[in-house]
């Protein structure tokens, strides 16, 4: 074999080691690689990154990052230039302060349901030949809910639903004795007597409650997905406050029947003292 022909062979077999290091430190080969983390709706995620841990002390020339999900590029910076998959415009970020310090973390603004899944970050560094060679860094697994609660009102009092998000596009609603949906409110809709969009938050106001108006509250986004969802109660008053109210009421009699017991005490101790007086 020729000189030529042996360093050829020489390359290509580097080459495939290289290759072999990183699927061995891929994530589906160490747990300890794997981290979880759970959000809600409309709230800002951080996905932990340091590519240190991985590249050593040594700076790369120019950082270059990539976040990926199983099917797509999420985000990848390369020094001044970025790039944002559709989906996350504006909504993802990687600080460029603390990227050359180690820090490659991927900021997402906003979460929604559809941001759940599993993300991958890696760094691009020159590899054999000065071919580019992506480094595993770091998996993250996030999960997003959507927002639960009870709430209980009287008659006349409004309700304030939260969207949470500006994806939050229509409200819908069930009757507690209903097994149909009915739309309440789409974002384009304006307001109405009874309905108010806030005009700087992500809030709509049903004002005036009914006893009809008893039921489940859905906020979705333009897929569909559940945003929120709120069971409401609409009664003169929630049982609570009727306890609250016969406490009151009734250490209200007690104090009565305790003064009424000192006043008659006090007036037959009178009563006595008058008739001793007049048998002296």
């Amino acid at each position: 074999m020729t000189p030529v022909r042996k360093r050829h062979w020489f390359f290509i077999l580097l080459h495939c080691f290289l290759f072999g290091s990183l699927v061995d430190s891929s994530p589906l080969s160490s747990a300890a690689s794997f981290l979880s983390i759970t959000s809600t709706v409309g709230k800002q995620v951080v996905l932990p990154c340091s590519w240190k841990s991985r590249l050593g002390q040594v700076d790369p020339p120019a950082c270059h990052i990539q976040w990926k999900t199983p099917d797509s590029t999420v985000f990848e910076q390369w020094g001044k230039m970025k790039w944002q998959a559709v989906e996350f415009q504006g909504r993802v970020e990687v600080p460029e302060d603390k990227l050359g310090s180690g820090d490659c973390s991927l900021i997402i603004n906003d979460v929604q349901i559809k941001d759940t899944g599993r993300y991958e970050s890696f760094m691009v560094v020159n590899g054999v030949m000065s071919e580019k060679t992506r480094v595993f860094i770091q998996s993250v697994k996030l999960s997003v809910f959507d927002h639960k609660s009870l709430q209980s009102r009287a008659p006349g009092e409004d309700l304030v639903l939260d969207l949470y998000t500006s994806h939050s596009v229509r409200v819908v609603f069930q009757g507690r004795n209903s097994s149909e949906w009915s739309v309440l409110w789409m974002r384009e809709d304006k307001d109405s007597q009874r309905l108010e969009k806030h005009p700087v938050n992500e809030q709509l106001t049903i004002k005036r409650l009914k006893r009809s108006d008893d039921g489940i509250y859905k906020v979705l986004d333009e897929l569909g997905l559940a945003v929120s969802t709120v069971q409401l109660s609409v009664e003169e008053k929630s049982t609570a406050q009727r306890v609250q109210e016969i406490t009151e009421n009734q250490a209200l009699a007690d104090d009565a029947a305790k003064s009424s017991c000192s006043a008659l005490l006090v007036l037959s101790v009178l009563v006595l003292n008058l008739q001793r007086l007049y048998l002296l």
